[in-house]
């Protein structure tokens, strides 16, 4: 079951759309559209499609009777069809997803089938704290199906150099890189504001930073006064003095990831450091091979607040994307969707396939084939992360039901343009729980 070379000589050209993709998803068929031995599939466009298609192409072309019928969607369409289709018995046999609260919601209403019979080869592969996520009290409703999705601090080392900043390790260097970025003219970290979503990583790592992983839980295990602890107030508090001082520049609200105008302004040399997810790497080996190959660009973790409770060593991000399978298929189709991800998912091919576009699979062992790739020292710092951290979590979006989800993205927002105060942001994100 060996890619294609067409398919790995495009793959770079194609990942170029993986920041939009994480923010977006595909869709289309209906279960009918399979055989009745076969199944069904929505899956994404952009960032590891090539990946995917080749997945499936390779399963039909040995499985004619067996055939798993595939449509493509971007993001936004995606999550509005999937919800209605799973909730309306006309779910795809293959359910693409985040897991997360997502995840939860279909298996409390039984739209997903256990799955732990016949994935547990493919499990036995994969990071623990990745696994962990497609898992419900227990059970496996959903299996990792492509690399894993860390969030990583980028930055142009020339501009560093040439304002005199070091790397920051605290949240008070950052803040002191801020000022001499600023006195530099140049924009300390660029923020994409207008998608919102980027700004979820700050009040993610700085929650955990001072309080650790306990305080979102809570958050999602539903305690009242959940969004008050304190640990989220400091951290609300601590975004409100970056944008104060300037740490975003003054026009943060009007950049838009979806177009990669963060990442742009870190190529160019307007900004010095991003906030972003590992998928955006293959961004920059496309639109700035020169300034990956000069080492211009750096990468580290995030960094630590003095006094914080959390483990520095801790990330937030997208673990994985999932599929589970729909239980409004067919026992035929199920059957078939399980085979495909028993020999199919995150196999040796499909591994070399993602690592060939700058992206890690979230498996354990990969040390010897990843010091293979061409651009090893970055694989290996992002496995590193993934491998090593106590604790991985979701983004926050993903983690929580849809309704709380938007509530927390629309304050959230409001707290980076200075429209409600911290208190404000956590009384009314507690209203939602």
């Amino acid at each position: 079951m060996k890619l294609r070379t067409a398919r790995r000589t495009g793959a770079i050209a194609t990942a170029v759309a993986v920041a939009a993709t994480l923010a977006a998803c595909g869709g289309g068929n209906q279960p009918g559209g399979a055989s009745s031995d076969g199944a069904s599939a929505w899956a994404l466009t952009g960032g590891s499609e090539d990946m995917f298609r080749a997945s499936f192409e390779d399963w039909n072309a040995e499985n004619p009777e067996r055939e798993i019928a595939v449509d493509w969607f971007a993001n936004d369409a995606y999550k509005e069809k999937i919800r209605t289709a799973v909730g309306s018995g006309n779910a795809p046999t293959l359910v693409y997803s985040w897991a997360g609260g997502t995840l939860a919601d279909y298996a409390e209403n039984g739209n997903v089938v256990d799955i732990s019979d016949g994935t547990q080869d493919l499990l036995d592969r994969v990071i623990p704290s990745v696994a962990a996520n497609g898992q419900i009290d227990g059970t496996t409703y959903a299996v990792p199906n492509t690399q894993s999705q860390p969030v990583v601090l980028y930055y142009n080392q020339e501009v560093l150099d040439a304002a005199g900043v070091e790397v920051p390790t605290t949240y008070d260097e950052l803040l002191d890189a801020a000022a001499a970025l600023q006195e530099a003219d140049v924009i300390p970290v660029a923020l994409a504001g207008q998608s919102v979503w980027p700004e979820l990583m700050w009040i993610q790592y700085l929650t955990d930073r001072i309080g650790g992983p306990e305080v979102f839980q809570a958050v999602l295990d539903g305690e009242e006064g959940a969004w008050s602890d304190p640990a989220i107030v400091e951290a609300t508090t601590r975004i409100q003095e970056l944008v104060d001082a300037g740490a975003f520049g003054d026009a943060f609200g009007s950049v838009n990831a979806d177009q990669n105008a963060d990442i742009a302004l870190v190529q160019t040399g307007k900004a010095a450091f991003v906030l972003q997810g590992s998928w955006v790497y293959p961004n920059f080996l496309e639109s700035s091979p020169e300034l990956v190959e000069s080492g211009g660009l750096g990468y580290t973790t995030f960094p630590a607040v003095d006094g914080g409770a959390g483990d520095p060593t801790n990330i937030v991000g997208n673990p994985s994307n999932f599929w589970s399978v729909s239980a409004s298929a067919s026992p035929e189709a199920q059957e078939t969707a399980k085979e495909y991800i028993s020999t199919q998912v995150l196999s040796d091919e499909a591994v070399d396939e993602l690592l060939a576009i700058g992206t890690v699979p979230p498996l354990t062992g990969l040390e010897d084939r990843i010091a293979e790739q061409e651009n090893p020292e970055y694989l290996e710092f992002v496995y590193g992360m993934v491998r090593d951290a106590p604790h991985f979590q979701l983004s926050w979006d993903q983690a929580l039901p849809a309704d709380q989800a938007q509530a927390l993205l629309d304050n959230l927002s409001q707290v980076f343009l200075g429209q409600i105060d911290p208190q404000q942001f956590s009384e009314t994100m507690d209203a939602t729980l």
